[in-house]
C-alpha cells in the first residue's frame, strides 16, 4: 500500500488551514461556514484516512482524527452532524452529496465551477439524466420542497434502491439540494431546488478550462502542496482533469511543479521534493 510522506513545513500549514489544531477546532456554526469559505470545498465527515479538510477533522482539532464505530455516543461526531444540519439550514454555503456520492460543501465563489465541470443543462436533461432522475425532478420543480418520503411516493418509482440511486444523480447534476432536515415524527430531508439559493451562481457562465483551474487552486491554497492523485480523490476529478488544473496553477505561476504528479504554492520556499511514495 501507498504510504504518502509531506515536509513538516506543509502539514503544519494545513493543521492551520484545515483546523487541525486544538486552538482553532470548530465548535459553532459560524466557525464551520469560515472553514468552508476558506478551504473552497470540504467533505463533511471524512477523518484522517481520507485526504482532504473535513468538517469532522476541523470538530476534533488534531491530524488524527477517526471517526468512531459508535458515532451516537461520540461527542465530536455528534457536534459535526449538528453542524452539518445548521450550516445546510442556513444555506449560505452549498451542500450535497456531489462526485463521488460525498456529502461535501462548496464555497459560494466555487459554485459556478463545479456546476461547470458536474452540473447537467436542461437541455440535456432528457438524455443525461436516468428516467426515475427525470420523474423526482418533475414533481419537485411543481411542489418546489417536499420531504423525502413524500418526494418518493410522488414520484412513482416502485423500487426505494432505484429512488435513492436517483436521488444521488440528482445531487451529483446539482438538480437537488437538502434545504432542512427534521428529526420528529421521522427523520426525513426537505429537498429543493438549488436556484432556490443560488441562482446567480448557478447561472453564471464559466469555461472547463478555468472551473479545473479555479477547482485546483482552491485545493491548492489549502493544502499547500499537492501529491499525485490527492486533488483526484478530493475534489472528484478524473485524474486527467486534475493534472490539467494543477498544469494551469503552473503556466500562470501560482504553483510549481515539484516531480511528476507533485505541485506546491509557489510562496513556499526552500521546501525540497520531500513528498513521495514509499511501501
Amino acid at each position: 500500500m501507498l504510504s504518502v510522506y509531506l515536509p513538516e513545513e506543509i502539514e503544519s500549514y494545513r493543521d492551520r488551514m484545515w483546523r487541525r489544531e486544538p486552538e482553532l477546532l470548530v465548535e459553532d456554526v459560524n466557525a464551520a461556514e469560515q472553514l468552508i469559505e476558506a478551504v473552497g470545498f470540504c467533505s463533511v465527515l471524512t477523518d484522517s484516512r481520507r485526504p482532504g479538510p473535513s468538517l469532522f477533522i476541523a470538530v476534533c482539532g488534531r491530524r488524527d482524527a477517526h471517526m468512531p464505530r459508535n458515532v451516537q455516543k461520540d461527542p465530536e461526531s455528534r457536534l459535526a452532524w449538528m453542524l452539518k444540519d445548521e450550516v445546510m439550514r442556513r444555506g449560505k454555503v452549498y451542500y450535497a452529496k456531489l462526485a463521488g456520492g460525498r456529502s461535501t460543501f462548496v464555497a459560494r465563489r466555487l459554485i459556478p465551477y463545479f456546476h461547470t465541470l458536474w452540473g447537467v443543462p436542461s437541455r440535456k436533461e432528457v438524455t443525461v439524466l436516468s428516467p426515475e432522475a427525470r420523474a423526482i425532478l418533475k414533481v419537485l420543480r411543481k411542489e418546489w420542497e417536499m420531504g423525502t418520503r413524500d418526494l418518493h411516493r410522488a414520484s412513482h418509482i416502485a423500487e426505494r434502491a432505484r429512488f435513492l440511486r436517483a436521488m444521488d444523480e440528482l445531487q451529483r447534476s446539482f438538480k437537488i439540494i437538502p434545504g432542512e432536515v427534521v428529526y420528529h415524527p421521522s427523520f426525513t430531508y426537505i429537498w429543493t431546488l438549488p436556484e432556490s439559493r443560488f441562482h446567480e451562481e448557478l447561472t453564471t457562465v464559466c469555461s472547463r478550462e478555468a472551473s479545473l483551474r479555479e477547482v485546483a487552486r482552491a485545493f491548492l491554497a489549502g493544502a499547500g502542496m499537492t501529491v499525485r492523485g490527492e486533488l483526484a480523490r478530493v475534489s472528484g476529478l478524473s485524474a486527467p482533469d486534475a493534472g490539467l488544473g494543477n498544469w494551469a496553477l503552473v503556466d500562470e505561476e501560482f504553483a510549481v511543479r515539484m516531480q511528476p504528479g507533485v505541485y506546491r504554492l509557489k510562496g513556499f520556499s526552500r521546501l525540497g521534493t520531500a513528498a513521495y511514495s514509499a511501501e
